[in-house]
């Protein structure tokens, strides 16, 4: 009796132990499968973080190029323009301010604008020429003598502090005035320069 009591311990105990072991090995098995799972996971996560730092690092780098680039090309046309301006200028101011310095000079361009004012010559025009202040005593007697049938016009001259050089002409109602300032000649000319300088420096371009 006591032989089959302890022979039904041993198997209760035994089947007690190898259950144990079955759901010991099955529950190993899950975690290092969970453990796998994460770990897959995680190198997945790794790869994307570091996929997407490439890119974002490629994406800086092709900014920073082309910022780069373009700021290389601005400074280059900034400087381009540098140099086609001081050479346009130096061709063309000092010559204008002596041109507009010879009294003689503005006075017979003063006359061309008059007799073509009014190209028809049908009637007398009646015009207001502003001239500067400085130049009164030079040109107050001259039109005077040159206004009436010579020029086929009435002038009114007046003279201005604020007119450093040149003159405007317009209608005596003053409804407009069409500007011959030293400035006004200096862009024209330069604006006609400019770009033969340009293709005369930087041919092709």
């Amino acid at each position: 009796m006591e032989n089959k009591l302890q022979e039904l311990t041993q198997k209760l105990y035994n089947e007690g132990v190898e259950k144990a072991n079955v759901e010991a090995e099955k529950i190993l098995a899950e975690a290092k499968s969970d453990a796998e799972k994460l770990k897959q996971n995680a190198e997945k996560d790794a790869q994307k973080i570091i996929a997407d730092a490439k890119q974002k690092s490629a994406e800086i780098k092709k900014n920073v190029d082309a910022e780069l680039a373009l700021a290389s090309k601005q400074s280059i046309r900034t400087v381009k323009q540098q140099v086609t301006d001081m050479i346009v200028s130096k061709v063309i101011d000092e010559p204008i301010k002596k041109a507009f310095d010879d009294v003689k000079f503005v006075k017979e361009i003063i006359e061309a604008v008059v007799k073509n004012w009014n190209p028809q010559k049908n009637e007398a025009i009646d015009l207001s020429v502003l001239l500067p202040a400085d130049l009164e005593k030079e040109f107050a007697k001259f039109f005077t003598a040159k206004s009436g049938q010579e020029l086929n016009a009435n002038l009114e001259l007046s003279f201005s502090d604020s007119l450093k050089g040149g003159f405007k002409v317009g209608p005596v109602d003053g409804s407009y005035k069409i500007s011959f300032s030293e400035e006004d000649f200096e862009n024209f000319f330069k604006s006609y320069l400019r770009p033969k300088t340009i293709e005369m420096l930087y041919p092709g371009e």
